[in-house]
């Protein structure tokens, strides 16, 4: 455990890439088998169940802080972590304790802890809090609150244990990838490529297209370069292995029994295959919005009506395996080629190839991707057709150019503290437009895009101008002006405003402006037709 959380603390001290490979590199090699799979299963986002309750943590915390529960809950306002508010108040300020338990005691004894009594958890949770220091208690409680995350991608984890394993990097990304949690796998196993070969339900690691932030004509000849509507949907892959259907989301959660209709599409696949594509609602031959997908990604069964008011289907963009052979180092007009014939023969409803837009200049593309929102798609991707389907993100070959925001002028109206370096500011914001009754309604929240000087000069706004207070939210008095940008915009029902926007994030603060001068719900949803 010890050996664990030093790492941690190097990769959360340092933002210089080369130290971080490092560490992670020193870790692997100076730490056991077991601790080994449970570290990179921490590191690549696949945290346990979480089994004790953030309530009862809180009050055990309190007991054993000898402090009140509502001055607890005062300094976690404060602190605005709960991992870090426990560790502050209760553990010792020696970090140079030794701990003897690996990393893997520590997380076998949590997961055991699932269907004990309460009575139980806490003894166990009391006894580890005894053993440690600040650091470790902190990364303890960041691993039993389910909020453990680390500034550190997998990209570099692949690099470290390419070299510790002296295997190819897009090797150990593939062999990382899939269903796998450190109960059903040990390290050396996950690590030999012979084994994840036998594993039918493995998916390809994705790769990820960069913003197109250069003028166009800095790619070259434009014949070499394809165009594809960039959808607004679920990345996923389809994989039809003798038979047996996955269907992988990006964030490599199986979705199958989720989307039944292309669990039949794939059946009806050439045996061995694994396709690369856009999940999306799909109804009289035109995309719906991404919240009428929400609607199915959010259910564990999917009724006959969902199904009927939400059908789904794949929009197939790569083929990746084709007769149980890795066609990725083939070129994409050759895998495109391939794409084609297996359209053909499935003959599905559920499986469409994702059209290929003409062009014979920039412009004309430039002129196509102004038109995107038509189709309910993001933007353009835009594809080198000499490139071969790489790992993980990579400049140069594959580009997304997505269509400008959509923006509007609100109003503050409420804030609450921040977390980590923020955790003492005000800087997450609820904002709000008119109605025709000329009273402010909230319609989105948005936390980026300020300076850190703006933060600074708002918190200061907003704790002299207080109205009321809801717990860590503030009311408070409407007179800032913000521009806000976001992706798309949706009729919703379950918002008071009657609209749902995605991703909203402040583009600048409009001191030029007075509450006034903000939006309406109606230029709001003027923007939906538009």
């Amino acid at each position: 455990m010890k050996l664990f959380t030093q790492l941690i603390e190097i990769l959360d001290n340092t933002t210089k890439t080369n130290a971080k490979i490092s560490a992670l590199e020193n870790f692997f090699l100076n730490c056991d088998e077991e601790d080994k799979i449970w570290a990179l299963a921490l590191l690549t986002g696949r945290r346990p169940k979480r089994t004790v309750n953030t309530t009862f943590l809180r009050i055990w915390a309190a007991e054993k802080a000898h402090t009140p529960l509502w001055l607890f809950e005062e300094c976690y306002h404060v602190a605005g972590d709960l991992a870090e508010t426990i560790a502050l108040l209760i553990s010792s300020k020696n970090d140079d304790l030794a701990i003897s338990e690996p990393l893997h005691h520590w997380m076998k004894g949590l997961k055991a802890l699932e269907n004990k009594e309460d009575d139980t958890k806490k003894q166990y949770i009391f006894e580890a809090w005894r053993k440690f220091g600040y650091y470790d208690c902190f990364i303890f409680n960041k691993i039993i609150t389910g909020g453990f995350r680390i500034g550190v991608s997998e990209k570099l984890v692949v690099k470290a244990l390419a070299k510790t394993e002296k295997l190819d990097e897009n090797m150990v990304s593939h062999c990382i990838s899939g269903n796998w949690t450190p109960d059903t796998t040990t390290f050396s196993s996950l690590l030999n490529p012979e084994n994840f070969k036998a594993d039918l339900s493995k998916p390809y690691p994705f790769f990820l297209a960069y913003p197109l932030e250069n003028e166009l004509d800095t790619l070259g000849n434009p014949d070499d370069w394809s165009a594809e509507w960039k959808w607004d949907g679920l990345r996923g892959q389809v994989i039809n292995r003798k038979g047996e259907i996955y269907i992988w989301s990006r964030g490599e959660e199986i979705i199958t029994e989720k989307f039944p209709e292309l669990k039949q599409m794939a059946e009806r696949l050439p045996l061995d295959t694994v396709l690369d594509g856009e999940v999306i609602c799909w109804k009289e031959n035109k995309p719906m919005s991404f919240q009428h997908l929400q609607t199915r990604i959010g259910r564990k069964t999917v009724g006959s009506k969902l199904l009927k008011d939400c059908p789904t289907v794949l929009i197939a963009y790569d083929v990746l395996e084709y007769n149980g052979v890795d066609i990725r180092d083939k070129t994409f007009e050759e895998r495109r080629n391939i794409l084609k014939t297996i359209v053909a023969v499935t003959d599905s409803a559920q499986l469409i190839l994702s059209p290929q837009l003409n062009f014979s200049n920039w412009a004309e593309l430039a002129d196509l991707r102004q038109n995107a929102a038509k189709y309910l798609a993001e933007g353009l991707m835009l594809k080198y057709k000499q490139s071969v389907y790489e790992t993980g993100r990579r400049r140069g070959d594959w580009w997304k150019w997505k269509i400008d925001p959509y923006t509007i002028d609100a109003v503050l109206i409420y804030a609450q503290k921040g977390h980590g370096r923020r955790a003492d500011l005000y800087t997450d914001y609820t904002f709000a437009l008119w109605n025709e009754n000329q009273e402010l309604v909230p319609f989105a929240k948005a936390y980026s895009g300020l300076t850190d000087k703006e933060l600074v000069e708002i918190d200061r706004f907003v704790k002299k101008n207080t109205k009321e207070k809801f717990g860590p939210v503030r009311s408070v008095v409407p007179e800032l002006v913000f521009e806000l940008a976001f992706e798309g915009i949706n009729i919703s029902n379950r918002h008071k405003s009657g609209v749902a926007v995605r991703f909203p994030r402040i583009l600048r603060w409009r001191k030029d402006k007075k509450i006034n001068d903000a939006n309406t719900l109606a230029d709001l949803k003027k923007l939906i037709t538009n």
